[in-house]
């Protein structure tokens, strides 16, 4: 197996949460507005040491498209995918780009976005009830 090269992103960074591999900067991001399976997701104009899967069709909310999921290319978890082809004629400007799920990141602060936060805070509500 060859050495594995990493490119060291300088900047606000989104790293890998597993393993803190650099995979994009904050000016990279297009939108926020982005949802996965795990909550929130953000779009990005490019992102770095990632490895790329086989390219699928997959019905999304915004219709159909050709996408490819992604994966860290240190640890080898997955972190979102990548736009091959929007069928769509209003959301081709997608194409060549990739979705980082936040649940699978560290943000610049070191911060992880942890799904389950709000369902503890909504349980400890009820519970004083």
């Amino acid at each position: 197996m060859g050495r594995l090269c990493l490119v060291t992103l300088e900047g606000k960074i989104y790293s890998c949460k597993h393993c803190k591999t650099h995979l994009a900067l904050c000016d990279d991001i297009v939108s926020k507005s982005f949802n996965c399976r795990h909550g929130k997701a953000y779009l990005f104009s490019k992102v770095a040491n990632v490895t790329v899967g086989v390219k699928e069709d997959r019905m999304m909310m915004t219709g159909l498209h050709t996408v490819a999921d992604i994966f860290c290319v240190k640890c080898g978890s997955i972190v979102g995918w990548t736009y091959e082809t929007a069928h769509e004629k209003n959301q081709k400007y997608k194409k060549g780009k990739s979705v980082l799920e936040r649940f699978k990141l560290s943000g610049p602060d070191g911060s992880s976005y942890w799904v389950s936060h709000e369902t503890q805070i909504i349980q400890s509500e009820q519970e004083e009830v």
